[in-house]
């Protein structure tokens, strides 16, 4: 029941602060349709985080069966990561090209199709039936997944970026942030459930894994039926997927509605055809989008760097199930995704004047200060839950507040794939280098490892919390250069 009611309690929260918050003046129509818009895209997005997360929960459940060591899921989710940050130089101007709606659709059907292939092969070799390498079949089939993963992030700001106004920006991004953090809760603890459905272990099993532990026909099951954790994401990417083809829509007048000036850095231009050429070019001429790149960067080390790693940790020394922080991680990682977003949605809006750099900065400070705590911490299990759930906090906040919002701001309109595809490349390039990185400074025998073998962690996050900070500063006045226009 817990695992249902918080998802329903934080989608109340989302409804209810729309619901108050309307700075740019939109009717009530047009508030309406906007949700009817925007919300399900969001959950659409949840469920792409539930398909590409899914491989750090089946990790931990495959090591037990000495199929997916730690530089073998570096490896996999690394190559992964840089996939999806590579993909963003093609999807990003083909999505200002084509739409959002189109990209999404592309994203979630090409997801589903590669989910269920892993799920389809992860079972064949799991019961013996194939002799693949599931190292080398996952490096493969995980590339796919993460190529059509990469067409989510700039979806959902191609259509946003024409339905919402600069000024209702940070606190929308903050709504957002609640979707994107509830697919962490998806991603984590749903995928969690499945797996403890499906274990040959029925001591432990609640009233929701015995349904499914049914549903799935894992009665009796000698080994961890781990497939599951692909073929469900799969499935639900599927069914919104095609809800998705009858209600998004890319601009207001699509719907009947119209269209209105945003106030962006598209002010002025929306009459004007560019090439893909003449994108990049706006886009990589631009020295404040170059520079929250380079931020973005720091923030894919460090999220990332915190997401997987701690869950692994956790596993690695016996306190995933008796630490409150990581046997709860989805609710947890949820929770802090919420209130980092808030944090930065509000104070950008409120207090800055809707610039996203200041909380930024802010966020990257509590970062620095969190992450040289850990260093000296790590032996110390029930303080290194709580270090690693602030630091999430804070980089879900930076990520929601410089790739989903300033990336609507300096990349307009028109450009707003192509600048989110550019920044949220560097996220995950980011992702790529700190996944390749810790898989082999990290111990690979959970039986042999100390907490000292571990020690590098902290030790590579914490100059990238140093630099971020100090690339938030440098651009701490940005604000695009734009017309400020009304609601309607």
């Amino acid at each position: 029941m817990f695992d249902i009611l918080v998802p329903v309690l934080a989608l109340t929260i989302v409804v209810v602060i729309y619901a108050i918050n309307n700075p740019a003046n939109h009717s009530t129509e047009f508030r309406l349709r906007s949700f009817i818009n925007w919300f399900p895209l969001g959950l659409t997005y949840a469920l792409l985080y539930m398909g590409r997360y899914n491989l750090t929960v089946a990790k931990n459940a495959l090591a037990d069966l000495n199929l997916m060591s730690n530089s073998d899921f570096g490896t996999i989710f690394g190559i992964g990561a840089v996939v999806y940050g590579l993909s963003f130089t093609v999807n990003g101007p083909l999505t200002d090209k084509i739409g959002g709606k189109r990209s999404i659709l592309i994203g979630a059907f090409g997801a589903a199709a590669i989910n269920l292939v892993m799920g389809w092969m992860l079972y064949l070799i799991i019961t013996g039936q194939s002799s693949f390498d599931l190292a080398t079949t996952f490096t493969v089939l995980y590339a796919l997944n993460m190529y059509f993963q990469s067409f989510g992030a700039v979806s959902i700001v191609k259509v946003n970026a024409s339905w919402f106004h600069i000024r209702e920006r940070g606190v929308f991004g903050a709504l957002f942030g609640v979707l994107i953090s509830l697919g962490l809760e998806f991603a984590f603890d749903w995928n969690s459930t499945i797996i403890k459905a499906v274990s040959p272990d029925e001591s432990q099993l609640g009233v929701l894994e015995h349904l499914l532990r049914a549903l799935f026909g894992a009665e009796g099951t000698t080994v961890v039926q781990t497939w599951w954790v692909f073929f469900v994401p799969a499935i639900l990417l599927v069914v919104f997927a095609i809800f998705e083809i009858f209600v998004l829509k890319d601009r207001p007048s699509q719907a009947g509605l119209k269209d209105f000036e945003t106030g962006d850095a598209s002010s002025g231009e929306m009459d004007r055809n560019f090439t893909v050429l003449q994108l990049y070019k706006k886009i990589l001429t631009n020295p404040i989008i170059i520079t929250i790149a380079l931020i973005e960067f720091c923030s894919g080390v460090l999220r990332n760097g915190i997401m997987h790693w701690g869950t692994i940790y956790a596993k690695t020394f016996g306190f995933h199930t008796t630490d409150f922080i990581f046997s709860n991680w989805g609710k947890a990682l949820m929770i802090a995704g919420i209130t980092g977003g808030f944090f930065a949605g509000l104070v950008s809006d409120k207090l800055f004047q809707s610039r996203r750099a200041p909380s930024a900065c802010l966020l990257y400070g509590g970062m620095a200060v969190a992450v040289g705590v850990m260093v000296f911490t790590l032996d110390t299990y029930a303080v290194l839950g709580y270090l690693a759930i602030f630091i999430s906090m804070c980089v879900i906040g930076v990520h929601g507040m410089l790739s989903g919002t300033a990336t609507m701001d300096f990349g307009g309109r028109k450009g707003a794939g192509t600048a989110v595809g550019v920044i949220d490349g560097f996220v995950y390039l980011g992702t790529g280098f700190q996944s390749l990185a810790l898989g082999y400074l990290l111990p690979n025998d959970p039986a042999t490892a100390t907490w000292q073998s571990w020690s590098w962690w902290p030790v590579f996050l914490l100059p990238f919390t140093l630099i971020g900070l100090a690339l938030t500063l440098k651009i701490w006045k940005a604000f695009p250069d734009q017309k400020r226009g009304g609601g309607h």
